[in-house]
């Protein structure tokens, strides 16, 4: 086996990226695809836990902002992170791949439950683990879940799938002149006001020392070559 830069990842998914085209809910073409990816990179020997977001169902923040009390639209948006949680369970069991889905809101005969002895035994053994239901608490994103997690089980790098290329000093979509960082602080990121996580989020990886790399996940290929090591999109880290 070829030398590998992580041992144990955490792998942050939007579930817009489970969108393909479709304006909501999820791609079965692009779930098969990047469950693929996951076996693929499983297959070098690296240990894989995933946390999904769940955008492509129901977005909590959203509902809010439209009237609805914050804390049961952070209720149904953990719901919507169980449905895609499951949604690449069964796309990663179809490829042959081990996968158990943890659930931070009980569900009683769906998931297991979240712990934390039972994901490091389950990463161990060489399955995959979906975290579902984000830390199981309203005004929390997904992407302080994915922070949380990775930290819980002393993952070695945080990496979080987008649709760009990495982190821009200015919206690449918008704008054409927007320059790609290789390398970025967290302090630059609060700074800066960059959009990549939430600061909750920036501050707990910054604190505990924990880098994260941020990439492309329509770039085919893309999840195997990170876990490679290769130079992929943009890596966070203390400094600055």
């Amino acid at each position: 086996m070829s030398f590998l830069p992580y041992r144990r990842i955490l792998l942050k998914l939007s579930g817009e990226a489970l969108m393909g085209k479709r304006l909501f809910g999820i791609d079965p073409e692009v779930i098969q695809e990047i469950a693929g990816e996951i076996r693929e990179s499983l297959e070098l020997g690296v240990q894989i836990g995933i946390v999904i977001g769940g955008g492509n169902i129901f977005r909590g923040v959203g509902a809010a902002a439209q009237g609805m009390d914050r804390t049961s639209a952070d209720h149904m948006g953990m719901l919507a992170t169980m449905i895609n949680s499951l949604a690449l369970q069964n796309a990663l069991a179809n490829l042959g791949v081990a996968a158990r889905v943890q659930s931070a809101v009980e569900m009683k005969g769906i998931t297991e439950p979240y712990i934390r002895q039972n994901v490091l035994d389950h990463l161990e053994k060489g399955r995959v683990v979906i975290f579902g239901g984000g830390t199981g608490n309203p005004y929390f994103t997904t992407d302080t879940a994915a922070a949380l997690r990775a930290l819980e089980i002393n993952a070695d790098i945080l990496m979080k799938a987008t649709k760009v290329e990495g982190i821009y000093d200015k919206d690449p979509v918008t704008n054409s002149d927007a320059v790609l960082f290789a390398r970025i602080s967290f302090t630059e990121i609060l700074v800066k006001n960059l959009k990549v996580m939430d600061a909750t989020a920036v501050s707990l990886c910054r604190e505990n020392n924990l880098r994260v790399l941020v990439f492309n996940l329509l770039e085919k290929g893309n999840i195997k070559r990170v876990v490679s090591g290769e130079s992929v999109g943009t890596i966070v880290e203390a400094g600055g």
